[in-house]
């Protein structure tokens, strides 16, 4: 009776050692695989030749999905974003009038009608809250902002109500290179 309980147990351990060694694997697959499809911030934002705006302007160019922070010399720093999907997409120059981090989120009235179960109010860091670690909110009516996200797959497409989303590493190197009252061009 002893020798099939050690065998018995023997059986469950290597068991246990397999299952364990299964997840093991896919969770080290499902890390390389977050590392390969999410670039670094070092990959997300470049330096580029770019005129025409002053320095400190931020430029959107909407149809490119990227955002231009201008420099001097004739230079800005690229980065990529997702902005407003078909319909949803505007133009003009505004700008920033507020800076916040892990900013709480309230979903606007335009969002609200499509997605009417959304909670009141998202809180600042809720896995759940889109607006990522920061937010630089645009002047003309409070709506639109640009901001970190929760999805970094959803950069680099038309996918939002109108906001601009920002990797969030890239986010927070905007928001500490820009001020309150920051222009903002943004183009189609």
């Amino acid at each position: 009776m002893r020798y099939e309980n050690i065998v018995w147990g023997l059986e469950i351990f290597f068991l246990a050692v397999t299952v364990t060694m299964r997840f093991l694997h896919l969770g080290v697959l499902a890390l390389l695989t977050s590392l390969i499809l999410t670039p670094a911030a070092s990959q997300a934002r470049e330096v580029v030749s770019f005129s025409g705006y002053s320095p400190g302007t931020i430029v959107i160019k909407t149809s490119q999905r990227r955002l231009y922070y201008v420099m001097d010399d004739g230079k800005a720093i690229r980065y990529p974003v997702g902005v407003g999907r078909a319909g949803m997409g505007w133009s003009g120059t505004v700008y920033i009038d507020g800076k916040y981090i892990e900013p709480g989120w309230s979903a606007p009235a335009s969002i609200r009608k499509d997605y009417a179960s959304l909670p009141t109010v998202v809180p600042g860091g809720s896995p759940r809250n889109p607006m990522g670690v920061a937010a630089m909110t645009l002047s003309g009516g409070g709506e639109y902002a640009i901001h970190g996200t929760n999805n970094p797959a959803s950069v680099g497409r038309f996918v939002s109500h109108g906001c601009i989303r920002m990797y969030n590493a890239d986010v927070m190197d905007l928001y500490h290179r820009v001020s309150y009252g920051t222009r903002v061009v943004v183009l189609r």
